[in-house]
């Protein structure tokens, strides 16, 4: 697939932080222009704000939510824990970038049946759906985390699952082909870090702080955006997509973002929240050995041989690959914050 020229895309929590950003990317049309785009999520008032955002509108008139039945991008009330709701979405697409998730780490500790319900049932039902009702979907991309990789929450441990559950399904046939990607933390997403450090910052301190050792990789949204595209572009059925990107310790981002501000205030050591681990970990040393090279991704191969290209050159890692090495400096998560400004104002 070289391009969305004339696809129908279906986006799966398509109002986060990153299906936004993902359906103002293909709405662009970088990427060649989708005949239409279908952002399905369960929140209404999500889908209202983000159509008006869209249609550049601050009050929703009758051509807003009524006459807009053949607009490229459309709106679909539904949840992935809903079968029959999914099944009627898909019957229009030929891709679908599968977004619709629990993530916050916290809640999902406490709530950790929710938690299994949205991440691994709703990726059965997507390839349920696709696999047994003849779907004309060409591709799936599936969105995970580095929490994924040798999970301690549960968070992590359903979208390992997650990640499973979307790989096999390339076991359904030759018409769809299923694949994953795996990131770190946005930047600007809801729930991350730094808007709340922003927050804290602004009403003037302290930055709340888990463990001063504590490490996370960062990409903006942007970049997030790319690795998904990428991935769904040029990625081979079956492999998971993992962007190459900076880390730093929790302190060093604190005191990024003061600078960022102009404004220095006192950090407060916490302690560690439940669930939450000291370092993210986005290739792991079990992985290393199917995972390959391609345009500046690491991409792993499938854990299930039969479904791995025997063609793909793996082996590229000598040990797994790891927020706690190769940190950057405080100037350095500085720039990344300058060049996210824009990014962090949308969503903070």
């Amino acid at each position: 697939m070289k391009d969305f020229e004339g696809l129908r895309v279906l986006v799966t929590g398509g109002t986060g932080s990153l299906g936004r950003a993902l359906v103002r990317r293909l709405l662009s049309g970088a990427v060649g222009h989708p005949s239409q785009v279908v952002v399905f999520s369960r929140d209404e008032a999500k889908q209202h704000y983000m159509r008006l955002e869209f249609h550049h509108r601050t009050a929703a008139t009758d051509d807003i939510i009524y006459r807009r039945a053949h607009e490229v991008l459309r709106f679909r009330i539904g949840d992935v824990r809903d079968y029959d709701a999914l099944l009627g979405a898909l019957r229009q697409a030929d891709v679908v970038f599968h977004a619709a998730a629990l993530k916050q780490v916290p809640t999902c500790e406490y709530f950790p049946f929710e938690a299994v319900l949205t991440n691994i049932t709703g990726a059965r039902n997507l390839v349920h759906a696709i696999r047994h009702h003849d779907m004309p979907v060409r591709r799936v991309v599936g969105i995970s985390t580095d929490k994924a990789c040798k999970p301690i929450n549960v968070m992590g441990m359903t979208k390992a699952l997650q990640e499973r559950i979307l790989i096999e399904g390339n076991h359904g046939g030759d018409g769809t082909d299923f694949l994953c990607v795996r990131y770190g933390n946005v930047i600007a997403s809801r729930g991350s870090v730094v808007p709340l450090f922003l927050g804290q910052i602004r009403a003037g301190g302290p930055v709340t702080i888990t463990l001063p050792e504590m490490t996370r990789f960062l990409l903006s949204l942007e970049r997030a955006v790319d690795t998904v595209l990428a991935a769904a572009l040029d990625g081979k059925r079956g492999e998971t997509y993992i962007p190459r990107v900076p880390s730093a310790t929790i302190v060093d981002l604190a005191r990024a973002v003061m600078r960022v501000e102009g404004r220095e205030v006192p950090i407060v050591e916490t302690g560690i929240r439940p669930g939450e681990k000291v370092h993210e970990i986005m290739v792991s040393e079990e992985e290393c050995f199917r995972t390959g090279e391609r345009d500046g991704y690491y991409t792993i191969q499938p854990v299930l041989p039969e479904l791995r290209d025997p063609s793909v050159a793996t082996g590229v890692l000598s040990g797994e690959y790891s927020s706690m090495h190769d940190t950057v400096s405080v100037e350095a998560v500085q720039a990344l914050l300058e060049e996210a400004t824009g990014e962090i104002a949308s969503f903070a």
